[in-house]
């Protein structure tokens, strides 16, 4: 086998919250063959579980099985009639993927500049920013069973995406490893600037007509505004979802709280802030012992110290139940609980 499996790895330098936790084997998967080869050795019989950039996990204990670490590179692009499609390995890091398409002036990732993680991951949250969603860009990608040992293609309609979600977070959760993803962009995209502070922050600067580059750059720092840099405090970015509800249960949440943050999904349901929801309860900048909720993002919970997955999923849940005994609204977790 290509790649080696080591035992009792130290997974504190793989995940972005910075937790230590031990894999009992760890495997760096460079080369789509070592999938063929693990399968073969039967490592896929037993309990695994799939990293890419560890900026969606938190360790709450040491894992007992083997995990998968995608780190295949490679980005390659043609062009066909206004269409580009753009092809990355599913070890690529998101952001890199970005900024290949602006250098090379291909509108439509521009919004979704400075999200954490890989490639590999983009499908399996459907992962959006900025008014920009994964799925509206997604042609393909290229998948390994784990339970039959092949390659299987999927298109846009089989992942079954919907809100910061996808086939592979349900029925397939953890059967398939996302080797390499295709994108279908516009080479004449419209530019989005209507969501969040874009534009008044392009404004700020002066610029009135932007570039995807503009639009890229602006968005970069507005995140890096409000959220942690993972490389000095450990986070995995926004660690719940905004619900989704209905119209109704809306309108009387909006009756009691005028100033409510939300936007319309469809005529049936509201999406609502759940940063917003989460700092009406009083928990913007909080610290409980290790754990502290961002000063400048109540979505972001942050390990200050040496905190344990345990004691930030615990912080986590009390969040949920304040914001439930409020709203009664059901927060859910964005990140994956190992």
């Amino acid at each position: 086998m290509k790649n080696a499996t080591q035992e009792n790895k130290s997974l504190k330098n793989l995940n972005t919250f910075g937790i230590e936790a031990i894999a009992n084997q760890y495997i760096q998967v460079e080369d789509e063959q070592v999938l063929k080869d693990l399968f073969s050795a039967g490592a896929f019989e037993n309990e695994f579980f799939i990293l890419g950039g560890g900026s969606n996990v938190l360790f709450t204990k040491d894992y007992p099985g083997l995990i998968v670490h995608v780190a295949n590179k490679g980005i390659q692009h043609f062009i066909e009639g206004n269409n580009v499609f753009v092809t990355a390995a599913g070890g690529e890091v998101w952001n890199d993927l970005v900024w290949y398409c602006i250098e090379h002036d291909f509108p439509g990732l521009e919004n979704m500049a400075l999200i954490p993680g890989t490639v590999g991951a983009s499908p399996i949250q459907n992962i959006g920013a900025y008014g920009q969603e994964l799925m509206h860009i997604f042609y393909s990608c290229r998948a390994f069973n784990c339970k039959t040992g092949e390659f299987i293609t999927f298109n846009n309609q089989d992942c079954q995406f919907s809100y910061r979600d996808s086939i592979f977070k349900r029925e397939y959760k953890g059967r398939f490893i996302i080797c390499s993803v295709t994108y279908k962009l516009e080479l004449f995209g419209k530019i989005n600037t209507s969501y969040g502070a874009i534009e008044s922050e392009l404004e700020k600067r002066g610029i009135s007509n932007p570039s995807i580059k503009d639009v890229a750059e602006v968005v970069s720092y507005i995140r890096v505004e409000k959220l942690p840099d993972p490389s000095t405090i450990g986070n995995a970015g926004s660690f719940f979802k905004n619900p989704i509800i209905p119209k109704s249960q809306f309108l009387e949440l909006q009756k009691q709280f005028p100033q409510i943050v939300h936007y319309t999904m469809d005529q049936d349901h509201e999406k609502l802030a759940a940063g917003w929801l989460i700092e009406q309860c009083g928990w913007k900048g909080k610290t409980v012992g290790q754990v502290a909720v961002w000063k400048n993002q109540a979505l972001v919970l942050t390990n200050i110290g040496k905190a344990t997955g345990n004691e930030i999923f615990e912080v986590s849940s009390t969040i949920v139940d304040d914001v439930n005994t409020q709203f009664a609204v059901v927060l859910e977790r964005e990140v994956n609980i190992l």
